[in-house]
């Protein structure tokens, strides 16, 4: 059986950046213990990627706090983790889903099980399982909620919920 960590957004401006929050901070070795429990080859990871007009982007315009702009510091994975990932693929995306990954993941012949971590739950994390599951719906899908932190522990909590309700597991 073919089971995949993938981790989400683990970007400096996430963590203790533009849009850090304690509880992002809190969940770092829990992070690092969860990424160093699985093969290096069974890691894929995502990176939350900008561009230098992302104020005038839609996005911006709703969250408009500049954040993981390509080259910058807080675009970068966190040292600490950047380094359990040095033979991960890394996707980067525009948004919060990233398409090319649940397309990607439809061609691994034998994939089982994906298990997701990172930030935030309520933005980027439930929108790359909800993409995962609209496009592989027999893929079962786990998300450790020690290994993840949202804009809020409300918002959290509210994204594991929906997550639930969309036969995602929520360990």
């Amino acid at each position: 059986m073919k089971k995949l960590l993938i981790v989400i957004d683990m970007q400096n401006d996430f963590i203790d950046g533009s849009l850090g929050t304690k509880e992002a901070e809190a969940i770092v070795p829990a992070v690092k213990a969860k990424i160093a429990s699985y093969p290096p080859k069974d890691v894929i990871a995502t990176m939350d990627t900008h561009g230098p007009d992302y104020l005038k982007t839609q996005e911006g315009r709703n969250l408009p706090v500049e954040h993981c702009i390509k080259g910058t510091d807080g675009w970068k994975i966190r040292p600490d983790i950047a380094e359990l990932l040095d033979k991960a693929v890394i996707y980067e995306k525009p948004t919060f889903g990233c398409e090319k990954l649940a397309a990607d993941l439809k061609k691994i012949k034998g994939l089982k099980e994906v298990e997701m971590i990172g930030l935030c739950t309520d933005i980027c994390v439930v929108s790359n399982a909800l993409l995962i599951k609209a496009a592989l719906p027999e893929l079962k899908i786990t998300v450790d909620s020690a290994c993840c932190a949202g804009v809020t522990p409300e918002k959290h909590l509210a994204a594991l919920e929906t997550m639930r309700s969309c036969q995602i597991e929520v360990i």
